[in-house]
Formats: C-alpha cells, sequence, structure tokens
C-alpha cells in the first residue's frame, strides 16, 4: 500500500457516524487528522517550531480555522472569486477552538505552535465546527506537541424542551439553546452559550449532558493516542530560576504589595513603574543576560500577592468584598443625534453604546459555509488604546473585538422583536471609553439602556455580569474560590471569567475563559448562582431606574417605518424595468423601498408625510384599478381625441375628449396640457385590460358641478397606436 502509515478509526456520535483519518494526507506536518462526520470533512493540522521564539513572555499559538466555499458548492464571489480574509463567524470558531486547547499547553513552552482545520465538505446536519474541534483535538493528541490533552466538543440544544446532543439543521431551526461545551477526561473546559432566557437549572443540565458525551469521545481519542501517538518532543523551559526570582521576590513584595492595594488603576501603574527601575537597577548588571527575564519574574510577584490575598484573606485589590460589585452608574441620552445611546460605568470600567435604526435594506449580507444569509441585529464593539492609557494606532477590530461584540450580539438577539413587531434593521456600536475589567458585560448593559432609548421595543432588558475564579496549589478538586466582578487584575491573574448575560427570568449568553484545565460542576453551579444575584441587582438597583421600559416614540433623527404587503405577482410592477419604478418612487418621496419574496413592503424615510405617500403609490401599483374609483393622475400624452393620464407608475388610461369637462370641449389643449395633474374616475376596463377614464364624472360626483350636455353612451373608443383609421 502506498500510504502505509494510514490508519481509520470510527465511532458513533449523537446518532452519526465519526470517522479520525491519519496517514494519507500532509505527512509534512507534526500531525493531521482528516475528521469525517457524517458527510462533514475537516482536515486538522499541527506543526511546532523545533526552536523556541526569542524574545516573547507568552506562547505564540495560533488557531485558523478556514471555510472553504467548495465545501458547499459554492463560488466565492468578489472581484477574485477566491476565499480572502476569515470571516466574522470562522474567526469565532477559531475563538472556540483556542480557548479550550490553550490551557493544556506547557505554561513555559515558547516554541511556535500552528493549528490550521480547513472545511472541505459541509454536511448541513454535522456541524463543521464541532468536527474541526474534535479533529484538532486528535491531531495534537498524537502530535509530538506537549499537550495535556485530548479534549472534546459537542453543541447541546434545547428542542421542545428536551436536550439534544449535535442538533441537526432541522432541529437547530426550533431550539431554544445554542450551547457549546468543551471538556477533558473529567473537567468542563469550555462554554459558549446563546439561548432564549433558559433558566441555570436547565442551563447546568444540558452543559453536563454535553460533558458526558464528550467524555465518550476522549476516551476514543485516548485509544487513538495509545496505538499511534508520537512521543512529546523536549523543550527549554522559559521559567525564570529559581534562585533569581526568590532573591527579586524578597527585594520587592512588600513594595508590590503597598502599589496593588488601591481601587484606581492609575495610581497603581504610576505606584509599580519606580519599582521596576529599582529592580532594573540592582539587578541588571548582576544577572546579565537575563533582563527581559526580570520583567517576567515582577509579573510573577503581582500574580503570587493577588492570588495569595483572594485565596488566603479573602481580600480584593480595591478593598471590595468576595461578592461586592463595583461602583456602578447608568445613562442614556448622551448623543444628541444618535437614534439611542447609553452609557455604562462600573468602577473604571465604561463603555457607551450607540442605536443606530435603518430600513431593511441594510441588514447584512451573510456569504458562509450555513444556511444564513443575512442579519439584522448587527452589534460592534470597539476597544481603542485610550481605553487603557496606552499609545497604539488603530488597525481595525481584531479576534477579541469581533469575539467580544458576537457575545453581546447573541446576549441581546433573543429579546429583540420580530421584524413584524419592529421592521428595522438594528446596528449598536460599543465603544470602550476606559477599561479595566468586564468590558464585554458593560457592553451589555449598555446596549440595553441604548436600545430602549432608541424605541426598540425589546422583550426584556439584559444584565450582565462576569465571575472569577482562584484555585488552589492542587488545582481545581481541591480548594477553590470565586468572585464577582472581576477587574483588569483578578482577571490577569486568576483561573477564570466566566461571563453571564441574561433577564430575570434567565441566560441569554455564556462565554467562559480559562486559564486552568476545567471546571467541576461545583463551580459552575457557584458562578450560576452568583452572577444570578449580581445580574439582578444590576438591573434592579442600576438600569431600570434611569429608564424602565423601552420608548414608545422612535427619535424624530430615525427613519421612519411603514409596511404593507402586496401580491407577490405584482413585485415586478413596483420595481419596473431595470428598477425604474422603484428608483423614480424613492427619489419623488425620498425614502427607501425594500421588498421581500413573499410580498412585504418595508418603507422607510425621516419624513412621515412622504413615507405615506410612497406606501399610496405602491398601493396603487400593486392594485388592479377598479371601475368606479376615483384616482389622482398626471397627464402624460394628448391626442385628437382626448388625454392619456397615468393614474399609478407604469398604468396609463385614456380620458376621451367628451369626458374632460362638464361641458363640450373643442380642443383637448382648452382643458388639460401634459404635466398636468388631475382628478379622474375609472369608468370602465374592456377585455384587453385598457382602462377608460372620466374627469367628467368625478367634477360631477365629487365635485357636484352640473353638466352643460349630456352623454348618451359611451364614446367611439380610439386605436391606442396613434395610427389613423382606414
Amino acid at each position: 500500500m502506498f500510504f502505509k502509515n494510514f490508519k481509520v478509526w470510527e465511532t458513533e456520535l449523537a446518532g452519526r457516524k465519526l470517522t479520525l483519518e491519519t496517514g494519507k494526507m500532509a505527512g509534512l506536518a507534526n500531525a493531521s487528522i482528516l475528521a469525517r462526520y457524517g458527510e462533514t470533512e475537516v482536515l486538522c493540522n499541527v506543526t511546532a517550531s523545533a526552536k523556541p521564539r526569542e524574545g516573547v513572555d507568552f506562547f505564540p499559538l495560533s488557531v485558523d480555522y478556514e471555510e472553504k466555499m467548495y465545501s458547499v458548492g459554492k463560488i466565492p464571489g468578489g472581484f477574485l472569486r477566491r476565499e480572502g480574509r476569515a470571516g466574522e463567524k470562522a474567526i469565532l470558531t477559531s475563538r472556540c477552538i483556542d480557548r479550550p486547547i490553550r490551557p493544556l499547553f506547557p505554561k513555559d513552552l515558547r516554541n511556535d505552535c500552528s493549528v490550521v482545520a480547513t472545511v472541505m465538505s459541509v454536511d448541513p446536519d454535522c456541524s463543521p465546527e464541532i468536527t474541526a474541534a474534535i479533529g484538532v483535538s486528535a491531531a495534537l493528541a498524537i502530535s509530538d506537541v506537549p499537550w495535556d490533552g485530548p479534549i472534546s466538543s459537542v453543541n447541546v440544544g434545547l428542542v421542545d424542551g428536551e436536550i439534544v446532543i449535535n442538533p441537526t439543521l432541522e432541529q437547530r431551526e426550533k431550539t431554544d439553546l445554542v450551547l457549546t461545551v468543551a471538556s477533558t477526561a473529567d473537567l468542563v473546559a469550555m462554554i459558549e452559550a446563546g439561548g432564549n432566557e433558559i433558566d441555570e437549572e436547565t442551563m447546568f443540565n444540558a452543559i453536563m449532558a454535553g460533558h458526558e458525551e464528550n467524555k465518550k469521545i476522549v476516551r476514543f481519542i485516548q485509544g487513538i493516542v495509545d496505538e499511534v501517538g508520537k512521543p512529546k518532543f523536549a523543550y527549554e523551559s522559559s521559567d525564570p530560576d529559581p534562585e533569581i526570582m526568590a532573591e527579586i521576590e524578597a527585594f520587592c513584595i512588600e513594595d508590590v504589595k503597598k502599589a496593588l492595594d488601591t481601587d484606581d488603576k492609575n495610581v497603581r501603574d504610576e505606584a509599580l513603574l519606580p519599582i521596576y527601575d529599582a529592580v532594573h537597577e540592582k539587578f541588571d548588571e548582576r544577572f546579565e543576560g537575563c533582563e527581559a527575564k526580570l520583567d517576567e519574574i515582577m509579573y510573577l510577584v503581582q500574580k503570587h500577592v493577588v492570588r495569595a490575598w483572594l485565596k488566603d484573606e479573602h481580600k480584593r485589590v480595591d478593598g471590595r468584598g468576595i461578592d461586592e460589585i463595583r461602583p456602578l452608574n447608568a445613562e442614556v441620552d448622551l448623543l444628541s443625534r444618535a437614534h439611542g445611546s447609553g452609557m455604562f460605568t462600573r468602577g473604571q470600567t465604561q463603555v457607551l453604546s450607540v442605536t443606530t435604526l435603518g430600513p431593511m435594506s441594510d441588514v447584512q449580507l451573510l456569504d458562509g459555509l450555513d444556511e444564513q444569509t443575512e442579519k439584522r441585529y448587527i452589534h460592534h464593539y470597539n476597544f481603542p488604546s485610550y481605553s487603557v492609557g496606552e499609545t497604539k494606532p488603530s488597525r481595525g477590530p481584531g479576534r477579541r473585538e469581533i469575539g467580544h461584540g458576537a457575545l453581546a450580539e447573541k446576549a441581546l438577539v433573543p429579546v429583540l422583536p420580530s421584524v413584524d413587531e419592529f421592521p428595522y434593521a438594528i446596528r449598536v456600536v460599543s465603544e470602550v471609553l476606559s477599561s479595566n475589567g468586564s468590558t464585554s458585560q458593560g457592553s451589555i448593559c449598555g446596549s440595553t439602556l441604548s436600545l430602549m432609548a432608541a424605541g426598540v421595543p425589546i422583550k426584556a432588558p439584559v444584565a450582565g455580569i462576569s465571575c472569577g475564579l482562584i484555585t488552589g496549589d492542587d488545582g481545581v478538586y481541591g480548594d477553590f474560590m470565586t468572585m464577582v466582578d472581576i477587574q483588569g487584575l483578578e482577571d490577569f491573574y486568576g483561573d477564570m471569567d466566566f461571563k453571564v448575560a441574561g433577564t430575570k427570568k434567565g441566560i441569554t449568553a455564556i462565554q467562559m475563559d480559562l486559564k486552568v484545565h476545567g471546571l467541576t460542576p461545583e463551580i459552575i453551579k457557584e458562578a450560576f448562582a452568583k452572577t444570578r444575584t449580581a445580574r439582578e441587582y444590576i438591573l434592579d438597583e442600576i438600569m431600570l431606574p434611569v429608564i424602565s421600559e423601552p420608548r414608545k416614540e422612535l427619535s424624530k433623527y430615525a427613519p421612519k417605518m411603514f409596511t404593507l404587503s402586496i401580491n407577490p405577482d405584482k413585485i415586478g410592477d413596483v420595481i419596473g424595468k431595470g428598477g425604474k419604478v422603484i428608483q423614480e418612487i424613492q427619489a419623488d418621496y425620498d425614502v427607501k423601498i425594500n421588498i421581500e419574496e413573499d410580498g412585504r413592503v418595508f418603507i422607510s424615510g425621516v419624513d412621515a408625510d412622504k413615507c405615506q405617500g410612497a406606501v399610496e403609490v405602491v398601493k396603487l401599483i400593486a392594485t388592479d384599478p377598479e371601475v368606479g374609483s376615483f384616482y389622482n393622475g398626471v397627464v402624460t400624452r394628448i391626442m385628437s381625441f382626448g388625454a392619456f393620464v397615468e393614474i399609478a407608475p407604469g398604468k396609463e388610461g385614456l380620458v376621451h375628449i367628451s369626458r374632460l369637462d362638464v361641458k363640450r370641449t373643442e380642443k383637448v389643449e382648452d382643458v388639460v396640457n401634459v404635466g398636468d395633474s388631475i382628478c379622474v374616475k375609472c369608468i370602465e376596463i374592456d377585455d384587453q385590460g385598457r382602462i377608460n377614464l372620466s374627469r367628467r364624472d368625478y367634477l360631477i360626483e365629487v365635485e357636484g358641478k352640473t353638466p352643460e350636455n349630456d352623454i348618451d353612451e359611451a364614446p367611439r373608443k380610439p386605436r391606442r397606436d396613434n395610427r389613423p383609421r382606414r
């Protein structure tokens, strides 16, 4: 056999076949796995550099989830017709793979490591994201790269009240929960969730159901490792020399404690600067060549102080109680012209969220691997360098910003009104003005305020809060403690950032970041209980007193939206040849018009009267003229026998000369000219669809004028092609 190392392993996951293959593709990678789940196929490759990267104090890991359009039988759009920069969903999937695998690498590893999952085929019933996560885990586990796996990931849904593992496409369309759970053999390593106000007990049960399913896949992957796994390579540890560490810690620890003991980040940072200078002045010459390590040692000293205070003394750097929230403030209407604005401040974290309403034509179009083609609610999160007192040019949103924006979006989507209730596209931008931890949750609170101020009739207000974790020396199975509303240092030096957003009724979003291998059920339950109490406090005591419900009126600067339904067969008439009719309506009335395939028409503009005028025009076009109805039309052509009047765009009728006035008319131009606006009555539609109109009948019946001559019978119909009769 040509591929002598080719191996295939098979199991079942949620009733569908899962296959992992190695030895046939990408033979030069440290490890390669082709993961097949149903007809979904993802190639997962792992590579690592032979030597550590110099001058870095972190583990240089990159995780890329690549969506290939050929996997769903599509040719990419755009001029180049090839895949470009990763889309938002691909970036979010990369983060969901990254977060559970990263803590399992050695903390002192500095070799570059690259993980690439390439989606090659997609079965709509079998998630490529889950297939990629499992394939990456298997590739890392069998590779020679040091890693304390394997892990597994599954999706969990809630369909008709029942927990479902890896729901199919049909089930995903009606699920109340979209949950991703990653696990090691014993612990829950990652949680990412969006739900329709799910209560804590149901959410916990769903997480545990996913965890139990993950355990089976972890055992399956471990069997593969036992068969073909490579020995892990040795690497040069980046940990500082213990003797140097001990001497520097003894020299500066008391000064570090004094500097950290404040609730003001600016004061803390200012107090630490002279300590750094003193350490370098004393030790740079003594430990020549280790200057870069000194800053890392200072980081470790601060980490030791913060964790010891929390775990041993239940003391927080800003003096708060373990479950005490920082001072809070909420405001609305900060920006004069914005459709809605709200600012939420928690300690030194401050987020301004701004709402913009637009017509349905402003929805975001999506071109991905799944069935979603557009997005009505868009949430963007910006994190400028000034928010942390740094100087750095803006280069667009990074993965973190995209992830935080998606979390806030996920938290708020369940409470948004339907299109029928509120036919607007909605964009919220959260600008982080100051950051000292929990900006993503601040953006959720600020965005709720902003949406209500804009008059978006959300079903319930949403608040977000984070919960931190400190574990003991013996890991998560031993002594641990959690604290609510973690600030920057507690996030930086702690073991967990467990973000939970929701209404009083239940959870709408979860995102969990860990620095340890995973969580026990007890930790998850405690985090749920603490975040629920804090969430209710924020809603009742801070947000609702500022704005208790969505405003009934929109901003005068927001577009006014009118909706109507027309016969889908008439859509072409409203659009017109080459879009001429709809473009003319939009220009004449200064509106935007969006038409759905089912015949729903959305008309928006700042002036309500102009919008109503456009509505009437669309109704005229979409409704066949009725005999006996009156119309206001424009004279478009004049002939010797009468005048043609356009009663709606694209719909013309003839007013015969005998029916132009209540008195005898010798010449058409004596009564009307091209461009005149006149009122007419529809008196006949013949079997060829031709419309006959009468101004005379309108003058008599509506304006009450007396006719000077009688018309005993209908006038003889002229030829419509303007050619003389023989």
